[in-house]
């Protein structure tokens, strides 16, 4: 017979486990625009007619929705790509680990309203510090929000 394992608290650093601290929501830190995420193949391929933005890391698209769509105009979305090409199901997956939680830190204070942003990965030789993906990430929607303006 084997023991079971007892109940952890789930995905709570420690900072939050007193309470003082509890974890907030990605899309209210910085805005009060809400934020969706994309999973329509149609809304994906719509936002490869938009403006891009490449780096070594990554090519940042940005679309803007046509003023009849179902999603209120106001509303900030975003979608992930990592093809095959870039590596195993480990390293794809990693990617789009540090790609959702840069634009969970990025869009709320910099996204564009109105706008579907997708992220592409590339395949780069060395992993980019965070930091500096970050910055790469706020340049791309500041070039993209001039550009689509």
């Amino acid at each position: 017979m084997t023991a079971r394992a007892a109940p952890v608290e789930a995905r709570l650093s420690p900072d939050h486990l007193d309470g003082k601290n509890p974890p907030s929501d990605s899309a209210s830190v910085d805005s009060d625009r809400p934020i969706e995420v994309i999973r329509k193949r149609a809304d994906f391929l719509a936002a490869n007619r938009g403006k891009r933005f490449v780096t070594s890391s990554f090519v940042l698209l940005a679309h803007r929705r046509r003023a009849d769509h179902t999603i209120p105009a106001e509303t900030i979305r975003h979608g992930i790509t990592v093809t095959k090409k870039i590596g195993n199901a480990v390293v794809r997956n990693r990617m789009k680990r540090r790609f959702r939680a840069l634009l969970a830190q990025v869009l709320p204070g910099h996204g564009i309203a109105g706008v579907d942003h997708i992220l592409i990965g590339r395949k780069a030789d060395k992993e980019g510090d965070f930091a500096t993906v970050k910055a790469e990430l706020e340049k791309g929607l500041r070039h993209l929000a001039k550009k689509l303006d």
